[in-house]
């Protein structure tokens, strides 16, 4: 599930909702942006507890991609 806290367009909101469905895993998410052009990579983990973990991406200007992960 996609929340957006940035007010993106809806066609802009509705590409990225389809892009990240694609990541159910930790692994999908590290590969799929990393196959962008340009790549995003992962730019900090925030240990949330031994089982979770916020997982941080640059997306455009100021805006990032939080993906929770469990």
């Amino acid at each position: 599930m996609l929340i957006d806290h940035a007010g993106l367009p809806a066609e802009e909101l509705a590409q990225l909702t389809a892009l990240v469905a694609g990541h159910p895993t930790l692994g999908h998410v590290v590969r799929g942006w990393a196959a962008e052009r340009p790549p995003r990579l992962i730019v900090e983990v925030i240990t949330q507890d031994e089982y979770t973990h916020d997982v941080i991406l640059p997306y455009r200007d100021e805006i990032h991609l939080v993906y929770d992960t469990t």
